[in-house]
């Protein structure tokens, strides 16, 4: 019995590939053109991308992103440059000597005085909302582009380290604390430190483009008649507002543990998430969709129903985009796969019955509500420990650090390459494949972290005494306490930030190839009923209907995805280079395993469990139970609230059927 079911957001190794519908019964055929595309059958199925990306390509393009960044700077007009300046020049001075930005750049130069913030003078265009500060900057310094951002002294308070490393009594006093020092982000300017004009500018541009971009596409011009017109013109608005809402919530998977950490900045983390989101969806999917043999919906029920369906399917787009941007207000991380299997299944028992719907694989789905977070916590809690043990307490912490990166990042490179990216079916050539691939990116890390600290290693290498050995083998267990100071700290944390901007871009990139799907692989189902056509097992997705698709989560991450950046990176915990790393780590890791192990998964579950478990490392107050309730409230209600809108929006749109057609 076929089926159909949204694509698991956030899963890596949901990457189909072409034979698995030969390998199930089903009979080879000539990929249909865009004018000849299933109708009456094609919403029995969620399509989801099949293909094969080199992993090397992709380990290149992380890599070297994370690479050059450093190294840029810009020297332009005051006058030109000043609402881009807090970009520019996003590191902490406080009289700190050799904090982490200065360090991967070799700089020498003595206390600058810091340049005051720019700071909008408009009255703000979006409505205000408290939002806590996503940065530890106060103070700048000069224009350069810095990765990672934050000094020293930026995570000394939250490791209980002194504060005064290297800096003047004055420098120290005069620093507001953390709990003073909030900002309020209330909106797309303050968070961004931007006029109201220039957000107002951005805002105004993308609802242009999405107003009026789609009246160029073919998939439009194609359409029959007025009518068809129309309706595909909302087809296409619908999947683009899905878009809009995934790269405003789900995009927080991969950049919120670094922005709370310090590793990047915010806007260094849109600007980068943007990149590699629209790079994921637009080059690591083919242009082909394959069906899913596994759904929620009984596909049978719906057979001959076509205006039914389309009604059903374009109001589970706009309902789970409903629900995501309330979500992505609140700043709540909330599953888009669940949202949208929400409002698949509310259309399906009103409309279809209560033999419409698998009731097995729905519970699958929701139990990954108690599976991700409880998975994600566990191993973010012994990755942390491991780290606090044989890094912090080790007689040279940043020598250890320095050679804990390479060996992270060998089984962090080969686990991704051989469960998400394998390029044949021989399992020995997809172990070399992955193997070779772990090699290459470890010794590109480790010839990173020689270059660019390598002056500082060797110096701390004879700077150990008697007494620190002594001390360190005396704390043991307490160096969850204790730990690395001054230089030393330095190097740990410049090490983690690099390794945390890396494993960002692999999320970031691996995201927009597998959850652009969620919006593109209904619109073009949709757009394919419209057009009309045979029965078929392939949807042929035009290019600039894929590129549409990474265009709107870049834009939704542009515009709101602060929001939910702010809570996974502020929010839950407070996060430093070491623990960002430690979260994203372990939750690619439980992400890989259990696809698997076919357990029941979701990417956005199991990285709040994993910035909770890394809190929990720290004792149980290191976590805030208020923000804790509001995100597992926010989970239990996203399917029935889907369902709820998806059944009022299909009742809607049949009334309106009815009427046009």
């Amino acid at each position: 019995m076929k089926s159909w079911a949204p694509t698991s957001g956030g899963n890596l190794s949901r990457i189909h590939c072409h034979h698995s519908l030969h390998a199930a019964g089903t009979p080879s055929a000539k990929t249909p053109s865009p004018s000849h595309l299933p109708f009456s059958t094609c919403l029995q199925f969620l399509p989801t991308y099949h293909g094969r990306t080199s992993s090397l390509s992709l380990l290149l393009l992380s890599t070297s992103l994370a690479f050059l960044l450093p190294h840029l700077s810009f020297t332009s007009p005051s006058s030109l440059m000043a609402p881009f300046s807090p970009y520019f020049s996003m590191t902490r001075c406080n009289g700190v000597r050799g904090g982490v930005s200065s360090l991967l750049l070799r700089d020498t130069a003595a206390r600058v005085k810091p340049a005051i913030p720019y700071a909008p003078s408009l009255k703000t265009w979006f409505p205000k909302r408290k939002l806590p500060q996503l940065s530890h900057r106060i103070d700048t310094c000069t224009c350069r582009l810095r990765t990672p951002c934050a000094s020293v002294s930026s995570y000394a308070s939250a490791d209980d380290e002194p504060t005064n490393i290297g800096a003047s009594k004055d420098a120290v006093e005069t620093e507001p604390s953390a709990s003073n020092s909030e900002l309020e982000l209330s909106d797309m300017a303050d968070a961004f430190h931007i006029s109201s004009r220039t957000a107002f500018a951005i805002t105004a541009t993308i609802v242009f483009a999405a107003l009026t971009f789609p009246l160029a596409m073919r998939s439009v011009s194609q359409a029959v008649g007025t009518k068809m017109k129309v309706l595909s013109y909302l087809t296409i608005l619908s999947g683009f507002y899905m878009a809009w809402n995934i790269g405003a919530n789900d995009v927080a998977n991969a950049m919120g543990t670094s922005v709370g950490s310090g590793a990047l900045t915010l806007r260094q983390a849109v600007l980068t998430a943007a990149v590699l989101e629209f790079s994921g969806a637009f080059l690591m999917g083919t242009h082909v969709t394959n069906t899913m043999q596994k759904g929620i919906l009984v596909a049978s029920v719906f057979q001959g129903k076509d205006s039914l369906l389309f009604a059903g399917l374009l109001s589970s787009l706009a309902a789970a985009g409903t629900w995501l941007q309330v979500a992505s207000f609140f700043g709540w991380p909330v599953s888009t796969t669940h949202c949208i299997v929400g409002a698949m299944v509310g259309f399906g028992l009103v409309y279809g019955g209560v033999g419409a719907v698998f009731w097995s694989s729905l519970a699958r789905v929701s139990s990954s509500w108690v599976i991700s977070p409880l998975m994600g916590a566990a191993a973010s809690f012994l990755v942390y420990k491991c780290i606090r043990r044989f890094v912090y307490s080790a007689p040279n912490p940043g020598q250890a650090a320095a050679a804990a990166a390479p060996i992270a990042v060998f089984l962090g490179v080969t686990g991704i390459s051989f469960a998400a990216f394998p390029l044949s079916e021989i399992f020995l050539i997809v172990l070399l494949q992955a193997l070779a691939c772990g090699t290459i990116g470890a010794l590109i890390v480790s010839y990173v972290i020689t270059k660019q600290l390598g002056h500082l290693l060797s110096s701390e290498a004879d700077k150990p005494t008697a007494t620190d050995n002594q001390s360190a083998q005396n704390i043991g267990f307490l160096s969850d306490i204790a730990g690395p100071r001054g230089a030393q700290l330095e190097i740990v944390y410049g090490v983690f930030g690099y390794m945390q901007v890396l494993s960002a871009c692999f999320m970031s990139f691996a995201h927009g190839g597998n959850d652009v799907s969620n919006a593109i692989g209904p619109l073009a189902a949709a757009l394919a009923i419209l057009q009309g056509g045979a029965s078929g097992a392939e949807i042929v997705i035009p290019l600039e209907v894929l590129a549409w698709g990474g265009f709107g989560i870049v834009a939704g991450l542009t515009m709101w995805g602060y929001r939910v950046i702010a809570t996974i990176g502020k929010k839950i915990t407070e996060l430093t280079p070491t623990r960002g790393f430690a979260a994203e780590f372990a939750a690619a890791s439980v992400v890989l395993v259990a696809s698997k192990l076919g357990l029941p998964i979701s990417a956005t579950h199991t990285l709040v469990g994993a910035v909770m478990g890394v809190g929990f490392a720290r004792g149980l107050n290191s976590v805030r139970a208020e923000t804790v309730r509001e995100i597992v409230a926010s989970w239990l209600v996203t399917i029935p609230v889907g369902a709820i809108l998806s059944v009022f929006y299909t009742w809607i749109l049949t009334k309106l059927l009815s009427i046009v057609l």
